[in-house]
């Protein structure tokens, strides 16, 4: 391709499909059922027009319906449908109300983007919240005014109802699942290590996602769960017991030798283990005789991890601590996200945001005759998630997205009559959302139109009318995300970039101080370095949605990346180092110690004065054993440092 003719880079990821595991086919099955039941039942009464209001709130139940553990599925469901309930009964009130409607549409989207930002069930709450009180506000809602709310959050609960069917057989499972997926991942990082470094850097992030969601999973039930369940007790000690296999990894990557492959195979016996649920009467492991540090350490922490999934129930055992600390109980958790809701700034500029936005399209509407103008509002409201990913990339996502989703639903509404073959198509569309959502935003809106569209020409009855004022009321809708949402706000295009990875390096320096210092705690330890790849995994994330900016943001997000590595690698190094001490080097001294987290500390300090990475001075003084066991942290640091330091 000529070179003039090749899209930008920033383009090009923006497009790129993400990797998924594989087709969530529960999910998919859940999706057909739920969203065509309402239909075929509105149809069989006669009142197609509640089918197809059951069945919008059981598109807002498929949208929720992510998560693995059946308790939390309750969470990402039902508390939701609440939000929506609330949000179409306003919405209805208002409707035909011109400026009145305006106002409360843009109150609502304040609140909404404001308890967006607590987390993912508030920022799903906050999202259905905004989208039906839009609905309820720009469609007229069939019968008293609770009729509406009552049909959509019945479809929703019927999403429920299909999520959790399987419960009384299952229980359990998905937990043991992913602690078994955790203990797999940790089998590929042995397997990675002393090869080469990008490999194994990929690696090692796969087990830090996998701990993330293992212990998210496990913990978050066990605070649900009337005492000292002993399953959950059983699930957090195996996740404790994978810790030092994990600290054990980067000492013998950085032995630069590779381990036998019985080693990783020891490791996947136990995930099978693990995930069958059965306790064996002893798991004998068949590892080879280590001979250096580095293999004493996974040896041991091998041996230990057998142990404890062979152990039976005794004292030790159902008393275990949680080594990464219990999630506070569910009331702290409210008060806490409430009162960072009222208090925090970002909260306010999220909702400032969202609320200019909205205000915006539904005042250019009421000014505009735009027929069913619902539609600009409701594209601004996805497009503006705060955790979507980037706005901009959104937008043009959603453009795009809507524009394939045009396509089939042109098909759909010309050909397909309108009665009972909606529902076999139904069956057919619904399933492609949970099926790509996985896939990335343009999927998932490619996959959601068709079947909007649907919904709403039972609704209208404008069939084919409804394709050319939906793909302009979507443009219209992203060009203002982009202008009010994205290029006033010069914290969108001016972003520190480096603010999250100073903190980071600033913790980084806490965890060398940590790992060498007195009095010795292995659980303090964990914590923080856990707490450091979660936060490191988080850095990485919002780095590649940079990445998808057009200029400056996005070769910002590029100049900055090799940093964001070299952290990674710091962190690395000093836990091989602990591993090393651990099995008989000697440990480095206080002063030695203190150097080291001093230069990191600069280098923080040096990353958070600098708008661009090529400012950052970082003129750090040597010194300190060279054959210490700490010489391969200070060799990172330098690293770090040269990668911050001007060109």
């Amino acid at each position: 391709m000529p070179p003039h003719l090749t899209p930008p880079d920033w383009l090009v990821r923006t497009l790129r499909p993400q990797r998924a595991a594989g087709v969530p086919w529960a999910a998919v099955t859940r999706a057909s059922l739920a969203m065509a039941a309402p239909l075929a039942v509105g149809l069989a009464t006669g009142h197609f027009t509640y089918g197809a209001l059951a069945s919008m709130g059981a598109l807002s139940g498929v949208i929720g319906d992510t998560a693995d553990a059946y308790r939390m599925r309750v969470f990402n469901i039902a508390v939701p449908q609440l939000f929506g309930a609330l949000g179409v009964t306003v919405g209805s009130l208002v409707f035909g109300q011109g400026w009145p409607a305006v106002a409360v549409v843009t109150a609502v989207a304040l609140v909404s983007g404001m308890i967006s930002t607590i987390g993912a069930v508030a920022s799903v709450s906050g999202l259905l919240l905004l989208l039906n009180c839009v609905v309820g506000a720009g469609l007229p809602m069939p019968g008293d005014w609770w009729l509406a709310p009552l049909l959509m959050t019945s479809g929703g609960l019927l999403v429920l109802l299909l999520a959790l069917l399987a419960w009384p057989l299952r229980s359990g499972v998905p937990e043991r699942a992913a602690v078994a997926a955790t203990y797999r991942a940790v089998a590929n990082l042995l397997e990675a290590a002393g090869t080469d470094a990008l490999t194994y850097a990929e690696t090692r992030l796969a087990v830090t996602q996998s701990l993330n969601q293992a212990y998210d999973l496990v913990l978050a039930r066990r605070t649900l769960a009337h005492g000292r369940n002993p399953e959950l007790v059983r699930l957090v000690s195996q996740l404790n017991a994978v810790t030092p296999i994990v600290e054990a990894a980067p000492a013998a990557h950085h032995a630069g030798v590779p381990l036998p492959p019985r080693v990783p195979e020891a490791v996947r016996r136990l995930a099978g283990t693990i995930a069958s649920g059965r306790v064996p009467q002893e798991l004998a492991l068949d590892l080879p005789e280590a001979r250096d540090p580095a293999s004493r350490a996974v040896d041991h922490a091998l041996r230990h991890a057998a142990e404890v999934a062979s152990r039976r129930g005794d004292a030790d055992f159902t008393n275990v601590d949680d080594r990464l600390g219990r999630p506070a109980a569910l009331r702290v958790r409210a008060r806490r996200g409430a009162r960072n809701v009222l208090l925090s700034s970002a909260s306010w500029r999220y909702g400032l945001r969202l609320a200019l936005c909205i205000g915006i399209a539904q005042a250019l509407v009421s000014i505009v005759p735009v027929p069913r103008s619902y539609w600009v509002a409701l594209t601004i409201t996805f497009v503006m998630k705060p955790d979507f990913g980037s706005v901009f990339s959104r937008a043009v996502l959603r453009a795009l997205g809507t524009a394939v989703g045009l396509v089939v639903a042109a098909a759909v509404l010309a050909e397909v009559p309108m009665g009972w073959w909606d529902v076999p198509v139904m069956m057919l569309l619904a399933p492609l959302i949970p099926a790509l959502t996985p896939r990335g935003y343009g999927f998932q809106t490619a996959a959601i139109t068709p079947v909007i569209l649907l919904l709403s020409d039972v609704l209208n009855h404008q069939g084919t009318a409804l394709l050319w004022p939906r793909l302009l009321d979507s443009l219209m809708g992203c060009a203002i995300a982009l202008v009010a949402g994205y290029l006033l706000w010069p914290e969108s295009w001016h972003t520190r970039i480096g603010d999250r990875l100073a903190d980071a390096v600033a913790d980084t320096a806490g965890y060398v101080e940590c790992a060498f210092g007195a009095p010795e705690d292995p659980a303090a330890r964990a914590r923080m370095r856990r707490r450091l790849y979660r936060d490191l995994s988080v850095i990485r994330t919002e780095f590649q949605r940079a990445l998808t900016e057009p200029p400056p943001t996005g070769k910002r997000a590029a100049a900055w990346w090799p940093l964001v590595v070299a952290v990674e690698r710091i962190v690395d190094a000093t836990t091989a180092a602990r591993v090393r001490v651990r099995h008989g080097a000697a440990a480095p001294g206080s002063a030695e110690v203190a150097q080291v987290a001093g230069q990191l500390r600069e280098l923080a300090d040096g990353l958070r004065a600098s708008e661009v990475l090529e400012e950052v001075r970082a003129d750090f003084g040597t010194g300190g054993a060279r054959d210490g066991v700490l010489e391969h942290v200070r060799q990172e640091v330098a690293a770090a440092r040269a990668i911050a330091a001007p060109r």
